[in-house]
């Protein structure tokens, strides 16, 4: 496949944010919409208020009585990083609220599969429970709230994922995205929602002098900021203003090391410096381990690390937890082999296109990492992909991926709508959902997913396009603005970190880690600096290309306890 082509941001005029900033600073914040200061605050004055959210007060008086009566609660999480934080943080909170005993149950995808279900409610039942929340699941889990309400729990429903047109029936319901909600963030992950949750029925006891009455210390929330954080970056949600604040501030917890062991020991096994952390190693080195518990095993291994306080019992989970996210990248790397292989096999008939939507399977992939290898095909066909594995009693499970500009559960809506009863269960979000449907049924399946792609997508946005902030004069290129860019503001979904593109001459080249080039290019003026390029030593301009053009970000490399500016190249072709 051809590279994405660089498109340079629209940049509006740029105002002066603070004597402080570098002025490319100025120019990047301009370029997303950033044109003051005050929009750089994360302080948690600035978080939108719990009382927006429709269905919080319901919430809130059925969780105080609750806690009054010290009744028996049981979280259902989901089996992902976000679902794991989303219980984790639950577990902790009710503990420093005084709520009662407090349980979790969290479905075993190969066993269960997502949300809660009625035999997941038998469980729950099994616990004892007379309290249901759900954590990160349950807008889609018509019969399983149906029975437990038939088994007569009290069933509360925290989620964030975009309601289908039947809700279920639970006594309350908490999600940004609930038809005529007016809380200002619909960005919220599933740990963002629980957090509101709690932070409003803290609100609650407060006022009704439940502390003083036990004798609790008025727990600070904010202690549980780091698996808000954590939990937000790793759902791949969108950092709108409040995202940011509050990741933000997990991050700050995480880097004084004032967080919960679990993931003090979690970074420690990544080999990351608490001290420099940046929201990317929550998405790509801490996010992982932890969702690999839920991809080949049980997410109870990864909500037992976010929960214990001994060091000891940390460290080991979270040795198990990377020797799980090794196995799963060994795994991912064979089926992406072979996903590559069965579209490139269909690309070699004459005339014929990459469809709009791709659909692949085979029987033997693994259930867990089919979502892991949808993203990748995603990335480098630049197509909305699902990615099915076999699933019991001829069903098969879906996971989808998809790209800007393409809403997947509304394409999926429509196509269940067109297509009555092909499609079974479904659900998610904008860029990603899950599915299940017969395996009898995925050749026609296959067929209506590229033709409902087509019918609502615009072409252009097939084209890869990777937008930058444009180039950098020779004297930008410092380790001060690196430093700048990278400790700012929490980059990620939706508030994408800065990428700029300029041509450099190459003096040297070496190859590491197998697939990875280690550059030395040189700046207009003569002036070098050092470069990486990750998966790039098959790429055309990599053996013998003299100059580059590249789209590159701006990084600070420590190596021997010194710092130096590194470039981490994004793409390149070869220079003329």
């Amino acid at each position: 496949m051809l590279g994405p082509r660089l498109v340079r941001r629209v940049v509006p005029v740029a105002v002066d944010l603070s004597k402080d900033f570098d002025p490319i600073v100025g120019r990047v914040l301009a370029a997303r919409g950033i044109q003051t200061a005050s929009s750089l605050d994360t302080a948690l004055t600035g978080l939108a208020r719990p009382e927006q959210l429709s269905g919080m007060a319901i919430a809130v008086e059925l969780l105080a009585e609750a806690c009054v009566a010290q009744r028996r609660i049981c979280i259902v999480g989901d089996y992902d990083a976000d679902g794991a934080t989303s219980c984790a943080l639950a577990l902790r909170a009710l503990a420093m609220l005084g709520a009662g005993p407090v349980d979790f149950v969290v479905p075993n995808r190969f066993e269960y599969g997502y949300g809660l279900t009625p035999p997941i409610v038998e469980l729950v039942c099994a616990k004892g429970a007379q309290v249901l929340i759900t954590v990160d699941n349950g807008m889609s889990s018509i019969e399983g709230v149906a029975a437990a309400k038939a088994a007569g729990l009290c069933v509360i429903v925290t989620d964030h994922h975009l309601p289908g047109a039947t809700l279920p029936a639970a006594d309350a319901i908490v999600n940004p995205n609930a038809q005529g909600d007016a809380f200002p963030s619909k960005a919220l992950a599933g740990v963002g929602v629980i957090f509101y949750v709690m932070l409003a029925l803290r609100a609650r006891l407060r006022q009704d002098g439940w502390f003083a009455a036990r004798g609790i210390p008025d727990p600070n929330l904010g202690e549980l900021l780091d698996l808000v954080a954590l939990g937000t970056v790793a759902d791949v949600v969108p950092l709108d203003a409040n995202n940011r604040c509050l990741v933000a501030q997990g991050l700050a917890r995480l880097r004084a090391g004032r967080c919960v062991p679990g993931l003090t020991a979690l970074i420690r096994i990544a080999g990351k410096d608490p001290r420099r952390l940046v929201a990317a190693d929550l998405g790509f080195a801490l996010g992982p381990r932890l969702n690999a518990a839920g991809r080949l095993a049980d997410m109870a291994t990864g909500i037992a690390l976010l929960t214990s306080d001994d060091p000891r019992t940390c460290e080991r989970i979270a040795r198990e937890l990377d020797g799980m996210n090794r196995a799963r990248r060994d795994i991912e790397q064979d089926m992406k082999t072979q996903a590559m292989a069965i579209v490139a096999n269909l690309l070699d008939t004459p005339g014929t296109a990459v469809p709009a939507g791709i659909c692949l399977y085979d029987e033997h992939w693994h259930q867990g990492v089919i979502g892991v290898v949808a993203a990748r095909i995603k990335e480098h066909y630049h197509r909305p992909v699902i990615v099915f594995a076999r699933g019991e009693d001829g069903e098969l499970k879906g996971s989808a991926r998809s790209i800007p500009g393409v809403h997947i559960r509304d394409v999926l809506d429509a196509l269940a709508t067109h297509n009555p009863g092909l499609l079974g269960r479904f659900g998610g979000h904008a860029m990603a959902a899950g599915l299940a449907l017969q395996a009898s049924d995925l050749a026609r399946f296959t067929a209506a997913f590229a033709a409902e792609v087509t019918r609502v997508v615009d072409p252009i946005l097939l084209e890869r396009v990777l937008l930058t902030d444009g180039e950098l004069a020779p004297g930008d290129f410092s380790l001060a603005l690196a430093r700048q860019l990278s400790e700012l503001v929490p980059w990620g979904q939706g508030f994408p970190e800065p990428i700029f593109e300029g041509l450099f001459g190459v003096r040297e080249r070496r190859v590491v880690g197998e697939q990875h080039l280690k550059l030395k290019l040189e700046l207009p003026g003569g002036a070098l600096i050092d470069a990486i390029a990750f998966n790039a030593v098959e790429a055309p301009w990599a053996a013998s290309a003299a100059s580059i053009y590249a789209a590159y970000r701006l990084s600070v490399n420590e190596w021997n306890g010194k710092e130096s500016l590194q470039l981490m190249i994004e793409h390149a072709t070869a220079g003329v």
